[in-house]
């Protein structure tokens, strides 16, 4: 079978190896047939597959779903999330998806709006856990230095804000009569607290924080990001500018002239063009690159490679949309048109080739959600502007969880219409 093993006791600690991750591990993942084994020393515990094939994402994600939680060692990377959907497994992870599930399919959840501070230091610090041997980390966390003392500070910041606002919410919902609460009034944390007999879960101010913290995670920093990268791509491809502008003016009305307007849910959910450059995007630049695994018995992958409850599995989600042997050998090229059939309909990937949204029983909740809020943005954003790309700063990849851009998106816009 030819297994890479990679000693990781000098790469742990090499700022070119952290620099160039994405890069490292999608050329090593092509050499290697899309799956290989990093070693570290016995004392770092860091034993990992990184895998980018298919088949090994839908047994993990999917197929044999049960034997590859998040695991403890996830939880004790993300601790800010505490125990929020995202961080838990089993019944926890169960019952708040069942709870979750109708509030986001609900329209009332697109008015959850909550303000809060954030910045990038906590998600830089979080890729460091991945990268680097525990020991290190948890010296970094006794000491309060380097990115565990930038992950201590960045969270500290977020509690006292989530903190300050569900004393407020909770205030707000003692002085309510709930029978008389209107509908149009429900935001999430709302829902929470007054219906956590029908929810089953403790709805303590700990369990609110990590609730609201997980869905900020999930409903702005990555459709953020992701909206990042798309602007950047179409700004460096006219042709797929102007084939969104022509899909926009063939929505709206017959004699309406031509000015600055805004575009409504049922204008753009079914934009086909612009849904497949949204695709390419999050293809070529998933807001979450990689997703982390641990077996809770020895197993086999379907690529051959074995693995015990040592062991952490990282899903390249980032190399999975740049294999050649998954799209071809125009993988790296941004082509809506790959997600569009012969006729012209959107064409549906299956999950274990296009994890931008996770797969099997932990898909993303909020997919199409997602999707709408990124369609009615960039729809607006490309309609209204043109948007030129600032050359003097390079557009790479920042390390961190989210794939942030490393020096912000530096643009110039200017009006299409008056």
């Amino acid at each position: 079978m030819g297994v890479q093993r990679v000693l990781l006791a000098l790469l742990s600690f090499s700022s070119t190896f952290i620099g160039s991750t994405y890069d490292w591990s999608t050329e090593t993942l092509e050499s290697c047939k899309g799956t290989f084994v990093l070693e570290g020393p016995w004392f770092a515990m860091m034993n990992w597959v990184m895998t980018c094939d298919p088949a090994n994402a839908h047994y993990v994600m999917s197929s044999n779903f049960d034997n590859f939680p998040k695991g403890p060692e996830f939880k004790q990377m993300f601790d800010g999330l505490g125990d929020g959907i995202f961080n838990s497994d089993m019944d926890l992870w169960k019952n708040q998806r069942i709870a979750a599930q109708g509030f986001i399919r609900h329209h009332l959840f697109h008015q959850f709006l909550l303000r809060t501070i954030r910045d990038k230091d906590g998600e830089q610090a979080i890729f460091y856990r991945l990268v680097r041997p525990r020991s290190f980390t948890k010296l970094q966390k006794w000491l309060n230095i380097g990115q565990e003392g930038k992950y201590k500070k960045a969270w500290k910041v977020v509690d006292d804000v989530l903190a300050e606002y569900i004393c407020q919410k909770r205030k707000e919902v003692n002085k309510l009569n709930q029978e008389l609460v209107s509908v149009d009034g429900v935001d999430l944390l709302t829902s929470y607290i007054t219906e956590k007999e029908s929810t089953g879960l403790k709805c303590d101010d700990k369990f609110l924080r990590d609730t609201a913290l997980n869905m900020i995670t999930a409903a702005t920093d990555t459709t953020s990001t992701a909206l990042t990268w798309f602007t950047w791509l179409v700004s460096k491809h006219p042709i797929v500018e102007n084939k969104i502008i022509e899909e926009l003016e063939s929505k709206i009305p017959i004699g309406e002239i031509k000015r600055r307007r805004l575009f409504n849910v049922d204008e753009v959910k079914n934009l086909v063009y612009l849904h497949g450059a949204l695709c390419e995007a999050l293809r070529l630049y998933p807001p979450v690159p990689f997703n982390h695994k641990e077996p809770v018995k020895p197993d086999i992958l379907p690529s051959g490679h074995p693995v015990h409850p040592k062991t952490k599995i990282l899903l390249s989600v980032y190399s999975m949309g740049r294999m050649k042997s998954i799209w071809g050998e125009d993988c790296y090229e941004f082509k809506p048109e790959r997600w569009i059939n012969e006729r012209g309909e959107i064409k549906h990937e299956p999950s274990y080739k296009f994890l931008s949204f996770g797969g099997g029983p932990r898909i993303c909740l909020g997919k199409e959600t997602s999707f709408i809020q990124m369609k009615a943005v960039a729809s607006a954003l490309i309609y209204n502007n043109r948007i030129h790309v600032m050359e003097e700063t390079p557009v790479v990849p920042a390390v961190s969880v989210v794939l942030h851009t490393e020096n912000g998106l530096m643009t110039r816009i200017s009006k299409r219409w008056e």
